[in-house]
């Protein structure tokens, strides 16, 4: 026992400990009323042991390593346990909580949480987050973070916190704090191939696909787009699918437009390009549509990860796009191919009731496309 214990008062012990290390509030032994209570009594002797088992009407625990036990004993004889010799500290059996984790729309909205109920959850799957790299010390990501490599600098850490918030949509772990991503156990793989201001070249940008391709990642995530091609990129595009990574890009924020707004490289024949939906299940505004649209997801007021170890809610295709490669990153686990998981994917999305230049096959659905029932979700 610490001499800063010994030589508080066991009052004071006694009314702050169960407050202090537990926030919803237990108050302290004294302020009861009722005729017995359960705490913990602490000593620092045989002597003080032998009198706590004594003052017990029932013994509900003796620790063997810490010099603790945990009675229940009458309210008139805590204030005579507190000053008896050997006697360390009274405190309250408080109660502890579960801290609180949010399950963003978006991931309720694709039913990922029901395949993470039937046990389902990525585990295995592979996902290169082709971006502005990854916060690997966020709470909500550090246990998924693998390997991870920068094209635009010596580390792919972080510094602008877009690849880290779609890093959390897609992966972020079930730790019940923070929120949960479509994939809770997929592996990130952090591809920084955009600076801190967000922009990178297309020679970058087809270096960081074709790394994803040679390690073998299951789905390569490209939140990222402008409105050329490149020959370049497209040669990576085309190595990474022929060695069975699916790609899945963001169809841009060129909207409202009448079609043919959907950017590169999400346009690309062998890229899911992806619209974004709101919360009422229309196209967003800003979203591009076109021919080129394949799937749909929330796009909208999305709460994920951020760098520095924080929490933002963003809007943009980016984060409809990760909401895709996470279910893509479940259905590939389950064992699909690259091109087995995107036929998957278009057969069981869900009819909005839009255009197919805005929606594609439809909104994506994680439970569906892994055979789970979520009609009463």
């Amino acid at each position: 026992m610490s001499k800063e214990i010994k030589n508080a008062t066991r009052r004071s012990v006694l009314k702050a400990t169960g407050v202090s290390m537990v926030a919803v509030g237990a108050s302290g032994v004294a302020a009861g009323k009722r005729e017995r209570r359960e705490v913990n009594v602490g000593f620092e002797s045989r002597a003080g042991r032998r009198l706590a088992l004594e003052s017990a009407n029932d013994v509900v625990r003796e620790f063997s390593g810490i010099d603790a036990v945990t009675v229940r004993i009458p309210e008139a004889a805590i204030s005579t346990l507190e000053s008896a010799p050997g006697v360390t500290y009274v405190e309250e059996n408080g109660t502890m909580h579960a801290l609180g984790e949010t399950l963003p729309w978006g991931v309720d909205r694709v039913d990922a949480e029901v395949a993470t109920a039937n046990g389902s959850t990525g585990t295995g799957a592979d996902v290169a987050v082709v971006d502005t790299g990854i916060d690997a010390n966020h709470p909500d990501l550090q246990a998924n973070v693998g390997s991870g490599k920068s094209f635009v600098g010596s580390s792919w850490s972080d510094d602008n916190g877009h690849g880290t918030h779609v890093a959390g949509t897609i992966a972020a772990v079930d730790n019940y704090s923070g929120v949960v991503g479509v994939a809770p156990g997929a592996t990130l793989h952090a591809v920084k191939v955009l600076s801190s201001t967000g922009a990178g070249s297309y020679s970058d940008i087809a270096a960081g696909i074709e790394w994803a391709a040679d390690h073998g990642h299951d789905v390569i995530n490209l939140s990222l787009g402008g409105s050329s091609s490149s020959s370049t990129v497209d040669a990576a595009v085309q190595y990474a699918y022929d060695n069975g990574c699916l790609l899945v890009g963001a169809a841009g924020g060129s909207g409202p437009c009448s079609g043919g707004c959907v950017g590169y490289p999400a346009s690309a024949s062998d890229v899911i390009a992806v619209s974004a939906t709101n919360q009422s299940d229309d196209i967003a505004s800003f979203s591009s549509r076109g021919p080129e649209i394949e799937l749909a997801a929330p796009g909208q007021a999305i709460e994920s990860t951020y760098w520095d170890d924080t929490y933002e809610t963003l809007s943009g295709t980016s984060m409809a796009t990760a909401h895709v490669s996470g279910a893509a990153a479940q259905v590939m686990a389950a064992g699909y191919s690259n091109t087995g998981a995107q036929q998957r994917l278009r057969d069981t999305a869900e009819d909005l009731g839009l255009s197919s230049d805005e929606q594609g096959y439809g909104l994506v659905d994680v439970a569906a496309a892994l055979g789970f029932d979520s009609s009463n979700n």
